[in-house]
């Protein structure tokens, strides 16, 4: 019962996660603020100041690294023992350069290279977070 609910929190990630990738703007910003033009940060400033203008981009980077990370742990956790698991790691790997592609045709929308590379990485971090957790436990069985 658990694990097909999140399941379908899962499913529900990759469809929100596919719909904020391409909506024209930003949809968190209208939702949250009104305003299409403004990108939240899913991180928080630890130094409660004003970010500079040449750090928005490091938050843009994060926010793409935690999308990702989340999406992935989550899918890769699910379908740990399936034979499915390759699949999910590559149906991501292929997800953050297919949306990232699309922003070309995207009105409000801009393709960036380093968005890319955040959404590999939390990719990959999380791919290799299970892989340990599973050499772990398989080293602690033998």
């Amino acid at each position: 019962m658990i694990v097909s609910f999140l399941k379908f929190i899962f499913y529900i990630s990759l469809l929100l996660l596919i719909v904020i990738a391409l909506y024209p703007g930003s949809l968190l910003g209208l939702l949250i603020c009104g305003d299409l033009g403004f990108q939240p940060n899913l991180a928080k400033n630890p130094y409660f100041t004003p970010i500079p203008i040449h750090l928005y981009t490091h938050a843009s980077i994060l926010n793409h690294f935690i999308a990702y990370f989340y999406v992935s742990m989550l899918g890769l956790c699910l379908f740990l023992r399936s034979h499915n698991f390759q699949k999910i790691v590559y149906g991501l790997f292929f997800l953050s350069i297919f949306l990232e592609v699309l922003q070309f045709i995207i009105p409000k929308r801009t393709f960036e290279i380093v968005d890319i590379s955040a959404n590999f990485a939390g990719v990959l971090v999380a791919y290799y977070l299970i892989k340990i957790y599973k050499f772990w436990k398989n080293y602690n069985y033998n």
